[in-house]
């Protein structure tokens, strides 16, 4: 353990992280936690598009050793794995825990127990994998968690398909945002993933993200305490629209974002339905896009070539 406090800890002294764990499940009701807005009552057991009631699914947690060394470090990254997703990928790597009803029912009391135990086995973060769609029974696991002594940081780790007002509840609770920026095209979007609008908020929620907490801060043990680090998988054909994604990021966010270009694409799910997904990307086009973001100016860089995310 080191001197870092995070920032939900103040606001649990302060009283305040209860008022919002309360404010959070008043919106499940009618359902707005993500950006599908669904408008479905989740406490009467109602299914919006992440197919998932108040409560939530989780399917595995642990100290994760996959993730960027800013987040694993030499113990790993403490991740709770939650079912569904409010994003419908064609190609998902994890479609068995994304897309089916996988996973155990989990009180936010367990939720707690989780982040303790991961604490205890040492892990540097407490690490949110496809939390859009269940922030509120977060929050809740967080708060009482942090009563118990939970004193590690938090990392969002999302699809980036997120409400701002979600994300407003968050502020001084997340220490660390790491959203995926999957397409620059709302209809690439639309026809890949299912989701209308994504750029549009997408880019909203990492502008809200990287103003909450900033460029990513990494310690002297080369562990990250707090800010933004972005991922972009690199799809085949330039189907994602790499560059405009690293434009924006460059000149709307920060030219000092920590940016994962990710290279281990590769025909997974319904991707064989979809012509121009049915083969891995090929090294030329991985090459281009890191060239891409040194041209933009972007120079944290992870793209290690066929790493393990």
């Amino acid at each position: 353990m080191t001197d870092f406090i995070p920032a939900y800890v103040e606001l649990l002294q302060r009283g305040e992280l209860q008022e919002r764990v309360v404010e959070a499940y008043s919106r499940l009701r009618d359902c707005n936690i993500c950006a599908h807005e669904c408008g479905v009552d989740r406490t009467e057991g109602v299914f919006g598009i992440c197919g998932t009631s108040d409560q939530v699914l989780v399917s595995s947690y642990g100290p994760h050793l996959g993730e960027e060394y800013p987040l694993r470090g030499w113990r790993g990254s403490g991740t709770i794995f939650f079912s569904r997703c409010n994003l419908r990928c064609q190609f998902c790597q994890n479609y068995e825990i994304s897309q089916a009803n996988s996973g155990q029912e989990t009180e936010p009391g367990n939720l707690a127990i989780m982040m303790l135990e991961l604490q205890e086995r040492g892990c540097h973060n407490i690490n949110f994998v496809s939390p859009s769609h269940v922030v509120p029974q977060i929050m809740a696991g967080v708060m009482i968690a942090a009563q118990a002594g939970l004193r590690l940081p938090l990392v969002y780790n999302t699809g980036g398909y997120d409400s701002l007002q979600t994300l407003e509840l968050l502020v001084g609770v997340i220490d660390i945002y790491m959203p995926d920026m999957k397409y620059a095209s709302p209809q690439t979007a639309l026809h890949y993933s299912k989701i209308p609008r994504y750029p549009q908020v997408n880019q909203a929620a990492v502008k809200e993200m990287h103003c909450q907490v900033g460029d990513l801060h990494i310690n002297q043990r080369g562990i990250a305490t707090r800010g933004l680090l972005v991922r972009h998988l690199v799809l085949p054909n330039r189907l994602a629209g790499t560059d405009a994604i690293l434009r924006f990021l460059a000149h709307e966010i920060s030219k000092d974002t920590y940016l994962n270009l990710m290279d281990q694409y590769r025909p997974a799910y319904k991707a064989n339905q979809h012509p121009k997904l049915r083969r891995a990307i090929k090294r030329s086009e991985f090459e281009e896009t890191v060239q891409m973001a040194r041209e933009h100016g972007l120079h944290r860089l992870n793209h290690s070539r066929s790493r393990s995310i």
